[in-house]
């Protein structure tokens, strides 16, 4: 079953599978690990919890013991968007297992990562915080990302917010393809300003749907996802692997490529290429927990 127990899974955790409130009993899964680690950008740590807009609904998050708790603004009839959402199915254990066991530096990361999960996000929303994140870091496409969705973004009931404007989702392409350049440059973008809006539009005119990427091959989702403004390898591979389900994309970044080469390769300058050769044969079909 992966790392949710079978009974939890079929009893609706001791919550409704309608309603507002779900658990689940889950072997392993930080919350922390998995959503600050930078694959997503809307979480936030808030008492003790996580709390965010998702697939348009708030959504707060919560460790208990042996559960992951989950509560929303308003009842819902079924639980699997967030249970896809957060691939409660992993099996965690399987996935180390399958990894190369006599790779000491992987061995030693997966041992402090414990409980790191990748998520599925939805496409159009892990598309475009990844255009934003040329050149930034975590917290600056954050920030990005929440005001986009505080200028432009939908509604979303959920508890009373200190801050004005209260809880939005992200904007839809429609709705950030209607604005300006001068607008989105506005919400601190710079030079990214036009790339998500070219982008935006793509999708809004039906010239690109993000949300047909998984059912692709992925050698034509990334063709596709390469012919975009803004998108280039680094960031076509974070949207396949978080938001695509292609689980053997290794996304190479400064990082990554840094502790490739001071891990495998002696510290030697070795081509791009040959390291994203390397990382596809060495991690194999699980590359991208190993990436994370």
């Amino acid at each position: 079953m992966g790392c949710v127990e079978p009974a939890a899974a079929v009893r609706a955790g001791r919550g409704n599978r309608q309603g507002t409130f779900r658990r689940w009993r889950v072997a392993e899964y930080s919350l922390e690990l998995t959503l600050d680690c930078g694959q997503a950008f809307g979480w936030t740590p808030v008492a003790g919890g996580w709390e965010a807009v998702i697939m348009g609904r708030w959504v707060r998050l919560e460790r208990r013991g042996a559960w992951l708790e989950a509560r929303l603004a308003e009842p819902v009839a079924g639980w699997d968007w967030l249970e896809s959402y957060l691939r409660l199915g992993d099996d965690l254990a399987a996935v180390r297992r399958a990894l190369p066991a006599e790779d000491r530096a992987l061995q030693t990361a997966l041992a402090s990562c414990r409980g790191l999960h990748l998520l599925r996000q939805e496409p159009w929303e892990c598309l475009a915080a990844f255009i934003l994140s040329a050149n930034k870091q975590i917290g600056q496409i954050r920030r990005m990302v929440a005001t986009l969705s505080q200028r432009f973004g939908e509604p979303v009931a959920g508890p009373l917010r200190e801050r004005e404007g209260g809880w939005r989702a992200f904007p839809s392409p429609e709705r950030l393809a209607a604005r300006s350049e001068a607008e989105l440059r506005a919400c601190g973008l710079g030079f990214r300003a036009p790339r998500l809006l070219a982008v935006a539009r793509a999708v809004a005119e039906g010239r690109f749907d993000p949300w047909r990427l998984p059912e692709l091959s992925l050698g034509e989702a990334r063709e596709r996802l390469l012919a975009l403004p803004g998108v280039g390898p680094k960031v076509a591979d974070c949207v396949l692997l978080f938001a695509g389900g292609f689980d053997e994309v290794f996304p190479l970044d400064v990082w990554t490529l840094r502790v490739l080469r001071e891990a495998y390769f002696g510290g030697k300058r070795v081509p791009l290429r040959r390291l994203a050769a390397f990382a596809a044969g060495h991690f194999g079909a699980h590359a991208g927990y190993a990436q994370q």
